[in-house]
């Protein structure tokens, strides 16, 4: 829990996104749209999910993030029919520093999605405390660079065989390249409560 307390809303719009926590009748939707998509997880820390169990797992442990934490997991929806797009959300390590990610079905990839998302996150860590924001992204991963820039990340290091890429090549680490913000410049990227 933040020091402060405050507890991130379950529920976000955006000018296109309804960004919102997940539930467990969600896992059907999140293992059909992207959970189990070997291209859409390729570059994900998690194994690509082989059975809706797996999906069920990720809602669990959402679970505990959101009852442990001021924030977790969101799901990606569009606004206007409500179609699951992906998910990104928070994880939090200390009450001040925040890990943040996301992933998006095939069909929804390069519609500037993940960056409108993205901003919205960045509100959410600055209203619940988080002085230090970041996130990690394979170094040849360059589209995912590409949105943390955007949403005002820089480049801190290249963290050389650093993190395994199941999806990529099991049991080889990687490097990845660490993208990181301070919060106070946050605030206003477009996330409505």
């Amino acid at each position: 829990m933040s020091d402060s307390g405050i507890r991130a809303p379950q529920q976000l719009t955006t000018a296109r996104l309804l960004l919102r926590c997940p539930v467990a009748s969600d896992a059907e939707g999140i293992f059909a749209r992207y959970s189990s998509d070997p291209e859409v997880t390729r570059y994900v820390g998690w194994p690509t999910h082989r059975h809706v169990d797996d999906t069920r797992a990720f809602l669990a442990f959402s679970d505990d993030q959101w009852d442990r934490r001021p924030a977790g997991p969101y799901l990606m929806c569009a606004r206007g029919d409500g179609a699951l797009l992906g998910s990104t959300g928070l994880m939090f390590e200390t009450p001040h520093t925040a890990m943040t990610g996301y992933v998006l079905a095939a069909d929804a990839w390069g519609r500037g999605y993940a960056t409108e998302a993205l901003a919205a996150i960045v509100d959410v860590a600055w209203t619940t405390g988080v002085e230090r924001l970041y996130a990690l992204c394979h170094a040849g991963h360059r589209a995912s660079a590409h949105v943390l820039e955007k949403c005002g990340f820089g480049l801190e290091q290249t963290r050389r065989a650093y993190a395994e890429f199941p999806n990529l090549r099991p049991g080889r680490l990687e490097d990845v390249l660490c993208y990181a913000r301070g919060m106070e410049k946050a605030g206003s990227l477009g996330a409505k409560r």
